[in-house]
């Protein structure tokens, strides 16, 4: 087990659950505190890789759900989240909402 353990993340095979998982046996053996310094080392290096990967997965989520029900379910599509044109969205809105530091936008 430690050798697997000790091999290298390959991010791009695994979904969600697969690197939540390995997260967790990380975790576990992290804990029984049994392992050599250099071999924890490189679990809690391979765990930080599965952590960012996981909170990747998740934002990425989270933005789709947001563009899905921000058009209020008419299309009911699922399309590929761009963050790119979501940050231009965002931009825009914000610069055309009225606000002090913006008085050209306040009309009244």
């Amino acid at each position: 087990m430690a050798e697997k353990a000790d091999s290298v993340l390959d991010l791009n095979k695994l979904n969600f659950e697969e690197a939540l998982e390995k997260l967790e046996i990380l975790v576990a053996q992290m804990e029984e505190g049994n392992l050599p310094l250099d071999q924890m080392l490189n679990r809690f290096e391979q765990g930080m890789k599965l952590t960012s990967f996981c909170r990747r997965k998740l934002e990425k989520l989270e933005k789709r759900i947001e563009v899905l029900t921000s058009d209020d379910g008419e299309s009911g599509e699922w399309d590929e989240f761009d963050e790119n044109s979501a940050r231009k969205e965002a931009a825009h809105r914000q610069s055309t909402a009225p606000s002090e530091d913006n008085p050209q936008n306040n009309l009244f």
